[in-house]
């Protein structure tokens, strides 16, 4: 039996185990049964911390089919929150190691509780491996379907004229489109009345999530490089589960993710 942590970051959530002492990480049969929501733990993902020199640890994001993500906003939040209250020192910045590099997490302390996490998330690009090979186009026509390519890490498909009602058609077949190599997260958009964006993600090896951190990020970065949102001002995010907010550089150099994370349970599993 192993003891788990269960969070979530705006309803999106995972299931934290902490291997640093072993090192060792599970299997995708392993966060398959973890993650089944009738028979198992139930979460979008498993996320295994692992030990890394010189950083806080190194996060892998097991989805809820077994595949491996490169990167997960909401789930680094919790990692990041699991780390920080249990480091005596109180610390106010961690570095993680993720799949899309090593992040850095600021951390917002009301008592002896982590309340809002931002990172700096790295940079948007328009280009990368896991998009596709033609050269970047602000609006491309994928499947029949016109966004924009970005990688946070990893991939996103940022549709700007379709309502987010249709995330639950047409998100599983643009996941599998072949133009991109290793599938893609597609984000569904629209201006909120509020000021901001309103967002539904498909997410890549999960379906229809309640938040997604990267998703935010690239569709404020996407919104941005078209002129509907403005660059280095924090932009609230909309998602089903609650509010991002969201910066981005000029440049693309950086892109910011401020929200919560939150703790709902420990337990034993096999």
């Amino acid at each position: 039996m192993e003891t788990f942590f269960k969070y979530h970051g705006l309803g999106n959530d995972f299931v934290v185990i902490d291997r640093r002492a072993t090192g060792v990480d599970i299997d995708a049969d392993v966060a398959r049964r973890w993650c089944d929501r009738h028979f198992g733990i139930g979460a979008d993902g498993v996320l295994a911390v692992l030990p890394e020199p010189g950083v806080a640890g190194r996060m892998v994001v097991h989805n809820a089919d077994g595949s491996v993500a490169e990167m997960c906003g909401n789930g680094l939040r919790c990692v990041a929150k699991y780390l920080a209250e249990r480091d005596p020192s109180r610390p106010r910045e961690l570095q993680v190691a993720t799949g899309a590099g090593t992040l850095s997490c600021e951390l917002g302390w009301a008592d002896d509780r982590v309340e809002a996490i931002s990172i700096a998330m790295g940079p948007a690009r328009l280009q990368d491996t896991c998009l596709p090979t033609s050269a970047p186009h602000l609006k491309q026509p994928v499947a029949g379907v016109i966004g924009t390519a970005v990688s946070m890490g990893n991939p996103h498909f940022v549709l700007f004229d379709r309502p987010v009602a249709d995330a639950a058609r047409l998100g599983p077949a643009l996941e599998l489109d072949p133009t991109f190599p290793q599938r893609t997260n597609v984000e569904f958009v629209e201006p909120r009345a509020e000021g901001g964006l309103r967002v539904v993600v498909w997410e890549r090896g999960v379906g229809l999530t309640l938040a997604c951190g990267t998703g935010a990020c690239a569709s404020v970065a996407a919104w941005a490089l078209d002129g509907r949102a403005p660059f280095d001002t924090w932009v609230p995010v909309e998602l089903p589960g609650g509010l991002l907010a969201i910066r981005v550089a000029k440049d693309l150099s950086q892109v910011w993710l401020r929200g919560p994370a939150q703790f709902v349970f420990a337990g034993q599993a096999s």
